[in-house]
C-alpha cells in the first residue's frame, strides 16, 4: 500500500525537495540526477525500497519536462528509438523486480568505478563533442543491447543512468553531446516509468513526498534543458566530469 505520510519533518521535506530542484537541473544537462537525489533520500532516514520508489517517481517528471522540452526546441527526433524504448521497458521490468527480491548493495561497490570511467571517457576522447561522427554500431544492435540493458540497471538501482545513455549514444551511434543529450531523454522516461509503476503497486513510495520532489524537479530540468539547447559541449562536458568524478569519490569513501 502506498504510504500517503510519513514522520519526516517538514523542514528534511523542504530540503528534498530542493535536492530535487537541482537535481532535475543537473540531469536536465549531464544526467544522473538520480545520484543526488537517492543519497539525499536514504540520508533521510526512508527505508531502501521506498527510497527507490519516490526516487523513481520524482525523477520522471524532471526527465518528462525535459523531453518535452527537447522536442518542442526541434532537439529530438522519437523515430528511430522506438526499438530501444520497448527494450528499455521490459529491461526496467527485469531490474526493478530483481531488485525488490535481492535489495541493491552489490550496485554501492560497482558503482563507483563505473563513474569514474565514465568521466574517464568523456575527458579523453575526442567524439564528445558538439559534432557528430562515425557510428561504431549499428542502430537495431544499438536498440536491443544499449537500450535493454540500461534499461535494466535503471529499474535495478538507477544512479547515472543518463550519464551511461548519452555515453554510449556518443561512443557508438556518434552523435553530438546536444543530440546524445536529447537522446537519452525518452529512454530514462520509460524505463522510470515502468519502473516507477512497478514500485507503486508493491506499495514503496511516499506519495506527498515524491508529489513534492516531483514540482520541484519539473522546473529544474526545464531550466537545464534549455541551457543544454543554448550552450552545448561547452556546459554539458565539464558538469558531467565534475559530477561524476565527485559522486565516486563520495561512494568510494563510503564503501
Amino acid at each position: 500500500m502506498i504510504e500517503l505520510s510519513s514522520d519526516i519533518p517538514t523542514s528534511t521535506y523542504l530540503i528534498l525537495t530542493a535536492v530535487a530542484f537541482a537535481a532535475g537541473f543537473v540531469s536536465a544537462i549531464a544526467g544522473g540526477g538520480g545520484i543526488i537525489t537517492l543519497p539525499a533520500l536514504l540520508w533521510a532516514g526512508i527505508p531502501p525500497l521506498d527510497a527507490l520508489g519516490t526516487n523513481k517517481f520524482q525523477s520522471v517528471f524532471g526527465t518528462l519536462s525535459s523531453t518535452v522540452n527537447f522536442l518542442q526546441k526541434g532537439q529530438l527526433q522519437l523515430k528511430p528509438l522506438w526499438p530501444g524504448l520497448i527494450a528499455a521497458i521490459f529491461g526496467s521490468m527485469a531490474g526493478t523486480w530483481t531488485v525488490t527480491q535481492l535489495g541493491g548493495e552489490d550496485l554501492q561497490i560497482l558503482l563507483p568505478v563505473l563513474l569514474i570511467a565514465i568521466a574517464l571517457y568523456f575527458t579523453l576522447s575526442p567524439r564528445i563533442s558538439d559534432f557528430d561522427s562515425k557510428p561504431r554500431m549499428g542502430t537495431g544492435v544499438f536498440n536491443l543491447s544499449v537500450g535493454g540493458g540500461v534499461g535494466f540497471y535503471g529499474g535495478f538501482f538507477g544512479p547515472g543512468m543518463g550519464s551511461i545513455y548519452a555515453l554510449t549514444f556518443a561512443a557508438l551511434l556518434g552523435y553530438n553531446m546536444r543530440r546524445a543529450t536529447a537522446s537519452t531523454k525518452p529512454l530514462v522516461l520509460v524505463t522510470n516509468t515502468t519502473s516507477m509503476i512497478m514500485f507503486m503497486l508493491g506499495g514503496h513510495l511516499l506519495l506527498w513526498l515524491a508529489i513534492s520532489m516531483s514540482v520541484a524537479q519539473f522546473f529544474g530540468a526545464r531550466i537545464g534543458s534549455n541551457l543544454v539547447i543554448s550552450r552545448g559541449t561547452r556546459l554539458i562536458k565539464p558538469i558531467l566530469i565534475l559530477a561524476t568524478v565527485a559522486v565516486a569519490v563520495k561512494l568510494l569513501l563510503e564503501a
